[in-house]
């Protein structure tokens, strides 16, 4: 596997992508933790398993109806701009929720059907999705500012933030509701917000002038959601329109490994081990990032896109085939450590073979088409391992077929869903490797050479204000 150059994360454009990496940490940190805590909250003061339910049903539905949206904003706009307008706004939707809770009774928080629980809780979590653009903005940043011959690694970093973010959000989340509530949540994310703006407002970065693409759905004006075009351009890249789907297709399954890990793993150890568990799972996130950032992804990313996925889904069919912690804790391990290289890969990969002034909305276009399966699998899966596997492995046919050596009973039952959607994953991953499209993206990306944007060309970009942090063409240093 070649190896490609290192980052330099001190000097030039990669100096201004560490700035915006540290950024999008800060606020990705907070708006986990807002999302985290609220549904925390709302069980604690409600005691309704419905009401937490429909917190994560908001944010899974509002990511994927918003994506194709958010990217045509990334592509229209500066990506600064964006990521400004998009800590803002959060900043509002917050300040907002915070009135309504200092305003309401406090009594109006204790029930499931009171209008002011659910009118704060929807502000909150526009609040949250307001962030989203910024994740779709963050890649396209990585090709603004970043040699194509080292993008990969820097994907691994943003992996890492994403890794980092979600490991420290439960954490704070859970201190600040358990010693302030909500209050203390809001007063923090706001501050927290505050900062990023501040900070984001001294990076400059060198961006050239948007470039008008729209269809004629828009009138020309290329200022519209194009959806069409979209779709027209991702069906014009060989084999990219199935690399989604393949993606789609892997959080589909995913969906119902998300429904039912938690019952399955508290079946074998307590919820106290099993949050510690985790935690040191995920943990290995951040390492699979890291390691993406240190060596890279060699030059056929497609290729270890689906190798990532053979060892994942082989994990998945592999440890419930005996009821041990042990196994489950090793293929969850491998499960975490290679995620980071499947996220960075498909990114690269789109990177490369996708114009620079239409990243955004193919970004947008890939995050709600994924988005989308996950809440329906998790839907579909839960009531369907409930009311037939469960009762088929305890005392059905399943459980007089190979009860005997699998083992019986509810927790069985979760292990059979696990290893028949292993199973369907593994099979999709070979026919992928075997599939036509497979050999024409993999030389559509080898031949391809995709236009990175020349910085400062062809609008000459304003110089930052006198005490701005000049990061790009010098030393990073301050003046």
């Amino acid at each position: 596997m070649t190896a490609s150059p290192a980052l330099d994360l001190r000097s030039g454009t990669q100096r201004v992508l560490a700035h915006l990496l540290a950024n999008n940490l800060l606020v990705g940190v907070v708006n986990y933790t807002v999302w985290f805590a609220l549904t925390f909250w709302v069980f604690l003061e409600t005691g309704s398993v419905f009401g937490t339910g429909l917190v994560a049903g908001i944010f899974l539905v509002a990511t994927a109806a918003t994506g194709i949206w958010f990217g045509s904003l990334v592509d229209h706009h500066r990506k600064q701009a964006v990521m400004q307008a998009s800590a803002v706004a959060s900043g509002v939707l917050y300040a907002v929720a915070f009135a309504v809770l200092l305003l309401a009774p406090a009594s109006s928080f204790t029930t499931v059907a009171s209008v002011p629980l659910w009118v704060f809780v929807v502000l909150l979590m526009l609040g949250v999705i307001a962030g989203n653009p910024r994740s779709i903005a963050l890649p396209t940043c990585v090709t603004l500012l970043v040699p194509a011959d080292r993008r990969d690694r820097a994907n691994g970093l943003v992996g890492t933030v994403t890794g980092v973010s979600m490991l420290v959000t439960s954490v704070i989340s859970g201190l600040l509701v358990a010693y302030g509530g909500m209050t203390a949540v809001l007063v923090v994310a706001l501050a927290v917000l505050a900062l990023a703006v501040a900070h984001l407002a001294r990076v400059h970065v060198p961006e050239p002038e948007p470039v008008a693409t729209g269809s004629d759905d828009d009138g020309g004006a290329g200022r519209g959601v194009d959806l069409r075009g979209t779709v027209t351009l991702v069906r014009g890249v060989p084999g990219l329109l199935p690399l989604i789907l393949f993606s789609c297709f892997n959080n589909f399954l995913g969906g119902g490994f998300m429904a039912l890990m938690d019952p399955y793993g508290l079946s074998l150890m307590s919820v106290q081990a099993w949050g510690l568990l985790w935690g040191g799972l995920s943990a290995l996130l951040v390492v699979g990032g890291l390691l993406v950032a240190r060596v890279g992804l060699g030059s056929r990313p497609i290729r270890l896109l689906l190798l990532a996925n053979v060892v994942m889904w082989a994990g998945t069919v592999l440890f419930p085939l005996v009821s041990s912690i042990l196994t489950l804790t090793v293929a969850m391990a491998a499960f975490m450590l290679v995620m980071p290289f499947a996220e960075a890969a498909e990114q690269t990969v789109l990177q490369r073979v996708v114009p620079y002034e239409r990243q955004g909305r193919v970004f947008g276009f890939a995050q709600s088409v994924e988005q989308a399966a996950s809440p329906l699998t998790a839907f579909l899966v839960a009531p369907v391992a409930q009311f037939l596997v469960i009762p088929w492995m305890t005392d059905g046919a399943g459980a007089a077929a190979i009860g005997s050596w699998f083992g019986t009973g509810t927790a069985r039952g979760i292990a059979l869903v696990f290893v028949v959607t292993g199973a369907i994953g593994l099979l999709v991953v070979g026919l992928a490797f075997l599939s036509p499209a497979y050999r024409r993206l993999s030389a559509a990306y080898a031949t391809s050479q995709a236009p990175a944007p020349v910085v400062g060309d062809p609008a000459p970009v304003a110089p930052p204000a006198p005490g701005v942090e000049e990061v790009v063409g010098g030393t990073g240093r301050g003046r």
